[in-house]
């Protein structure tokens, strides 16, 4: 069963089998802000420079705003519907945001952000570039709150430096982050360039993981095409006769297995339309409560969908247990032998008998 809750007005679901976290339905991922984080920032930072990569973490904030907006707009107030997306961005880890004031009528705004995932990174690498990602997210929001074409959001404290916590000031702009980012590449062609092989050297590293995991799942499907092979060959399911099956036993039965096994016997009773079953003991060499408990089960299973049971090869020591733990086989047909039952298979009148007597 897949784990659910609700944080701060959002279904999580956990599908563990499948690798996957749902946040509302969608999916998510959870990483290490002070490692994972934190090496991915610094990665991009030293590839593209320190003012290329501020824009573009701003850039990347303002245009991952649409969802943001319409919890906010589906609130009475821009204020209600801010504090909405407070409660989920605490939830998500973005740290704790708090709309300090925001007029208007001037068309600016002041935010404050405690714990923000950036400054902790950042903290961790003992640097300090600034929050932009949040920032950009703050000038998208409240960009459409204004009215206007553009905003840009100033950060005023550094929680990376030491302040107690992030600090923006939001207010329209006369240069969007778009103008900004083509007068630095105009001021420098050769680094232009080289922001295009580092990109391209991105692009080739996401290629090279795409092509690992697409290894990495038909190593896991052939794994598990080789696991349903085992299983298979360790509970061998043989049509001996005309409506007959055979299920030798080998080995540990246990709970997991014992399921296996009356799903693969009940199958194949359906499919082949078999009247018998012989479910032969010869390579159980012991036994316990606990299998006893599960041949019992398997054959009053058997006997539910109309098809009787011969059970075989029952070694002394096994018997002796079975006895002791009061384990009933007077209303079963049991032999000696395989081939035994067999024999009394090829004449029904006798296996008749021995049922009823």
């Amino acid at each position: 069963m897949n784990p659910k809750l609700e944080v701060g007005g959002i279904d999580i679901e956990w599908r563990e089998e499948d690798g996957l976290c749902l946040w509302a339905g969608a999916p998510v991922m959870t990483a290490w802000i002070e490692s994972t984080m934190a090496g991915l920032l610094t990665t991009v930072q030293r590839m593209v420079g320190a003012e290329r990569f501020e824009l573009a973490m701003q850039q990347g904030g303002r245009d991952s705003i649409d969802g943001d907006w319409r919890m906010i707009a589906s609130a009475p107030t821009f204020e209600e519907g801010f504090e909405r997306l407070v409660r989920v961005a605490a939830a998500a880890g973005w740290g704790r945001w708090q709309l300090v004031s925001v007029d208007l009528a001037a068309r600016e705004a002041r935010v404050r952000v405690y714990n923000n995932w950036e400054s902790l990174a950042q903290r961790a690498l003992g640097v300090s570039w600034g929050a932009s990602f949040v920032a950009g997210k703050l000038s998208g929001i409240f960009q459409r709150h204004f009215g206007v074409p553009t905003c840009w959001a100033e950060q005023t404290l550094f929680a990376a430096e030491g302040d107690a916590f992030d600090e923006f000031v939001v207010r329209p702009s006369d240069r969007s982050l778009e103008a900004r980012l083509d007068a630095l590449f105009q001021s420098d062609q050769v680094t232009k360039a080289d922001l295009a092989v580092a990109l391209e050297r991105v692009r080739r590293e996401v290629e090279e993981r795409t092509q690992a995991e697409r290894a990495l799942r038909e190593k896991l499907d052939l794994i598990a095409q080789q696991e349903e092979a085992i299983r298979a060959l360790s509970t061998p399911i043989i049509e001996v006769w005309d409506g007959v099956l055979t299920l030798p036993l080998l080995g540990v039965v246990d709970t997991r297995r014992a399921a296996e096994m009356m799903e693969r016997l009940l199958d194949a009773i359906t499919h082949k339309g078999a009247r018998i079953a012989i479910i032969d003991l010869t390579g159980v060499d012991t036994i316990d409560a606990e299998t006893a408990d599960h041949i019992g089960k398997l054959v009053r299973a058997a006997e539910l969908v109309g098809v009787k049971c011969i059970i075989t090869g029952i070694r002394p020591a096994v018997a002796q247990t079975m006895v002791e733990f009061g384990i009933d086989l007077t209303k079963i047909a049991t032999l000696s032998t395989l081939r035994e039952a067999l024999r009394r298979c090829m004449r029904p009148s006798d296996l008749q008998m021995q049922k009823n007597s």
